[in-house]
């Protein structure tokens, strides 16, 4: 449950915080609600289900599109505002293309090798069970981890903001 909880809190500092920030930065409320519009409807239809699979597939591919920038930067934040930034890059670098997400492999690698703990392995959902590759070199985060990983994505979410803040104010 920590290590679940721990790869949610990752991926939503991206998706729900930065991200959005981004896109309001840069093409103001228009941008910041047509990226909600896309990370919805991604949340709603893409998945794979025989009746949503045609359309899943392109709002979860253009959902990977607009999370390209707000990932990465949630990843070089993480990087550099978590406690061991040379892991943290190190366990990007080398791990983030493992997982099955473009944008959620960056910033939960990063976490991982920021706090030093191990994330990804075996998933069961509702009895599909799925292999994902392992994301850092530690153990497998307990609760000590997930108060440090929420300590991490408070600093990623301000650092962030800052940055937004800087890019929205210039002329």
């Amino acid at each position: 449950m920590v290590r679940a909880t721990l790869e949610s809190l990752a991926e939503n500092t991206s998706d729900a915080v930065v991200a959005p920030l981004v896109w309001g930065a840069v093409a103001g409320v228009p941008g910041l609600l047509g990226y909600r519009a896309a990370n919805t409807l991604d949340a709603m239809v893409g998945h794979r289900s025989p009746r949503y699979e045609r359309f899943g597939w392109a709002a979860a591919r253009f959902d990977d599109l607009v999370n390209l920038p707000g990932s990465r930067l949630s990843a070089a934040l993480a990087t550099l505002l978590g406690p061991d930034p040379r892991a943290a890059a190190r366990t990007w670098r080398r791990d983030a293309a493992g997982h099955p997400s473009p944008n959620a492999g960056p910033v939960e690698a990063a976490f991982a090798g920021a706090l030093g703990v191990r994330l990804g392995g075996r998933n069961d959902y509702a009895g599909r069970v799925e292999h994902r590759a392992v994301l850092g070199d530690g153990p497998p985060p307990d609760r000590a981890a997930l108060d440090q990983a929420r300590a991490l994505a408070s600093r990623v979410g301000y650092g962030a903001a800052l940055l937004a803040a800087v890019a929205a104010a210039r002329p």
